[in-house]
């Protein structure tokens, strides 16, 4: 197994809860994995005006630096189609304002080479694109939020369990560093932290990301925040639109190998 390459993971978790500026990942694992794959969910194609607080968005240009994949036929209705409000959730997901993310990170079908097996997850940085790989030479491919500079990791894991609208759990060093955290923080079953829902910078899912018997304290998990995604954004951990989120966690097993590329590095 690729040892895992970390750096700076506990000293800055920050950016993301909304108002407040966090982001971060640390957070003890569940118990047991979430529910599975619920009954009667549905997302309905519909689009809805961003936040009144959104930044505007970056330059929508596909970036120069795209991998080489070909993208399987499917019309631009289609994959907009994958991102309206999800209906039957414990919280409202309202839909994604597309016009905020380069089009070039929303979830497409599309031609991958690879030694990895089917059902085995590849995360490149350097692309900011997650592949679950598919047989024939194909995979689904999702925009990703990464690690920003100095706390960009690498290795191989193993998705351990997983969790609708997880807690979020923010360390002790960095609620002393902030002690404003705890104004939206509360007393919860394992600590100091903010309850799943539609605040929670873990979003929608989370599935947790072990080596052997220890738990890495990185996630791949859903967004509040859709318009970052396509950036090195993170604390270390993988971040997705809540709806791609939700898509992986149904497609996914415990036990699914989780290989994320180094910087360098754009084909496994």
């Amino acid at each position: 197994m690729i040892e895992l390459k970390r750096r700076s993971f506990l000293s800055g978790l920050a950016a993301g809860i909304t108002g407040i500026g966090l982001s971060g990942c640390v957070s003890p694992n569940p118990r047991q994995a979430g529910p599975g794959p619920g009954a009667g969910r549905r997302i309905v194609s519909r689009d809805l005006p961003p936040p009144a607080d959104m930044p505007p968005p970056a330059d929508l240009s596909p970036p120069a630096d795209l991998p080489q994949t070909a993208d399987l036929p499917a019309s631009d209705a289609q994959v907009a189609s994958f991102y309206g409000p999800v209906e039957g959730e414990r919280f409202p997901i309202p839909a994604v304002n597309l016009s905020a993310i380069n089009p070039a990170y929303l979830r497409r079908q599309v031609a991958y080479t690879t030694v990895e097996q089917p059902g085995t997850i590849i995360v490149d940085p350097r692309q900011r694109y997650l592949y679950l790989v598919q047989e024939n030479g194909r995979a689904m491919r999702y925009g990703v939020g990464v690690g920003r500079e100095g706390f960009g990791w690498s290795g191989a894991a193993t998705i351990n369990s997983k969790q609708e609208w997880p807690d979020w759990y923010p360390p002790k060093e960095m609620i002393q560093r902030q002690p404003e955290l705890k104004k939206v923080a509360s007393q919860l079953q394992s600590g100091l932290g903010v309850a799943g829902g539609p605040r929670n910078p873990l979003g929608a899912r989370a599935m947790y990301l072990w080596q052997g018997n220890k738990d890495t304290l990185y996630r791949i998990h859903g967004t509040v925040e859709p318009w970052t995604i396509g950036k090195n954004v993170s604390s270390g951990c993988i971040r997705m639109i809540n709806q791609d989120a939700i898509d992986l966690y149904e497609r996914v097993p415990v036990g699914t190998k989780v290989v994320v590329l180094s910087a360098g590095r754009s084909q496994a």
